[in-house]
């Protein structure tokens, strides 16, 4: 599916690294305190300004907690799934220039779906924006790399979720 489904005169597309939400829910906006964050990302998500891959969204649902209820509710997954389908080149390139060539397979298993999530971005270096919550670390190698270091690597824009959250505007009276 093409990124021609969004609104791109709204701005920047930003999909969401696991992380993103998953630290969200345990450290800074737990569901249950401050759901006026949660309430707002459906509603961004709806704009078409933030949306979560299949991968990451299945990667998120894993766990047994408010977030795995939260995903699990439809009007969530209408509004911040990425209804693309990860391009097998895109994968691969990313693996391959992002990480390393020769992978084993157990290094690829550490990957995890961070190579889908990045490679969505690879043909919108300028529409797309991946949001991480992974510090900077261009001294590890290989599959210990990092996402902000990988897309830093292939000219994509990345973001921490502090900047995500001003980028768009977030505030806890965000609906008044």
């Amino acid at each position: 599916m093409p990124l021609a489904v969004f609104d791109r005169s709204m701005a920047i597309l930003y999909l969401l690294d696991a992380n993103t939400i998953i630290d969200a829910n345990r450290d800074y906006y737990p569901i249950e305190a401050v759901p006026e964050y949660w309430e707002w990302l459906v509603d961004v998500g709806r704009r078409g300004l933030v949306k979560i891959p299949i991968e990451t969204y299945e990667e998120c649902k894993a766990g047994r907690d408010a977030l795995v209820d939260w995903l699990s509710n439809p009007d969530v997954k209408d509004a911040l799934l990425f209804n693309n389908d990860a391009i097998p080149a895109d994968v691969a390139r990313v693996v391959n220039e992002g990480y390393a060539p020769d992978l084993t397979d157990v290094e690829l298993l550490k990957l995890g779906q961070d190579p889908f999530l990045i490679s969505y971005a690879l043909d919108a270096l300028d529409d797309i924006c991946i949001v991480s919550t992974e510090a900077s670390k261009p001294t590890l190698k290989r599959s210990n790399r990092r996402v902000p270091n990988v897309c830093s690597d292939l000219g994509i824009n990345c973001c921490n979720s502090f900047t995500f959250n001003k980028a768009l505007g977030f505030r806890t009276d965000w609906n008044r």
